[in-house]
């Protein structure tokens, strides 16, 4: 009966291990693309800034002529 049990408790801890050693397997192969990933959602922030940045400098210059326009309008 210990004899059973023995080996009971061994299979249970190879069976550990196997899943301990697919699990690192695992996580090895998923750094990679999990970098990759987040390479590209800096570069998608980073996009998304420099548009809002022209945008914003977009107005700047529009506010700018109109206003110039106006005074131009005025002095007519």
């Amino acid at each position: 009966m210990a004899d059973k049990t023995a080996n009971a408790n061994r299979f249970a801890g190879d069976s550990q291990r196997d899943i301990t050693a697919v699990t690192t397997i695992g996580m090895n192969a998923l750094k990679p693309i999990m970098h990759f990933q987040v390479s590209m959602l800096r570069m998608w922030a980073n996009s998304i800034e420099r548009f809002a940045g022209n945008y914003e400098k977009g107005l700047e210059e529009t506010t700018t002529v109109e206003g110039q326009s106006d005074k131009e309008e005025r002095a007519a």
